[in-house]
């Protein structure tokens, strides 16, 4: 796990290749530098970044931040979503399913879906995702899902419908065995989504019906994660035209001005799935 000061070491290092490229022998030496590193080896650094999905490149001896070059119809963004058998890794619950679709231009290019061995899901678990213990006897094993995700991920724009949650979830899931940690850059369409579509309730199953997406099966992994990329299509139609690089999207997802007026409920609840 990173601590404080290696996070705050890369967003820094992060800031400043949204700005513009970075000389590669400052950069090795800023990996160097960075006290909570894997290697001592600053080049391996730079390969432990690219296998976990920093989308960087090199030109010309300087390091580039892909994303902030790519516009948005040519950048690949793979919308994620996952079932787990509870809500922390940290005290022994996993994913039991993942689905991710890959989409680029407009279209679905791609897809990964996968049921995932555990040997216990809660009642109320298989009450919403209608997945029980049975379904999942022949599943493969958790490792060998993540390999396969991970690979299927690459260094894509990694969209979830709550990103804090399915993001870090699989991040962390990777660490646990050993297979590095996602370092993607990331969108959330909870927060895209109140900046361009209008809307009392930003959940999914709310957006999905009032922007009649008609796919069943909702609390499915690989369902959401279509539904999840219709929303995802049309808040590109709403689209601010001055946001046109896939960093300009992130930023602009983040920090414009909500559309509508976030009601504060008078108890506590979880808005995402």
């Amino acid at each position: 796990m990173k601590s404080k000061n290696q996070k705050s070491h890369f967003i820094k290092l992060i800031e400043k290749l949204k700005k513009e490229p970075i000389e590669l022998d400052v950069f090795l030496e800023e990996l160097k530098n960075n006290q909570d590193r894997f290697f001592d080896n600053p080049d391996l650094e730079f390969e432990l970044l690219l296998s976990n999905g920093l989308p960087l490149d090199i030109y010309n001896d300087k390091v580039v931040l892909k994303t902030s070059k790519t516009i948005i119809e040519e950048q690949t963004f793979c919308i994620v979503d996952i079932e787990t058998n509870g809500g922390h890794v940290n005290k022994g619950h996993q994913i039991i399913e993942i689905g991710a679709v890959k989409y680029k231009g407009g279209q679905v290019i791609d897809k990964y879906e996968s049921l995932v061995y555990a040997k216990h899901i809660p009642e109320y678990i298989q009450e919403v995702t209608n997945i029980k213990p049975k379904m999942l006897e022949d599943a493969p094993i958790l490792k060998t899902v993540l390999e396969e995700f991970k690979l299927f991920l690459e260094d894509d724009v990694f969209v979830a419908h709550d990103i804090k949650f399915d993001y870090n979830f699989i991040s962390n899931s990777l660490e646990k065995y050993d297979l590095g940690r996602l370092e993607n850059r990331k969108l959330c369409t909870i927060d895209l989504s109140r900046r361009t579509i209008k809307a009392e309730r930003y959940g999914l199953g709310f957006l999905k019906e009032s922007l009649n997406i008609d796919i069943d099966n909702h609390h499915r992994a690989y369902s959401d994660a279509l539904s999840t990329t219709y929303i995802l299509e049309m808040a590109f139609k709403n689209l601010n035209e001055k946001v046109k690089t896939v960093e300009d999207l992130i930023h602009f997802s983040k920090s414009a001005q909500p559309l509508m007026p976030k009601i504060k409920p008078n108890h506590k609840k979880v808005e995402g799935k």
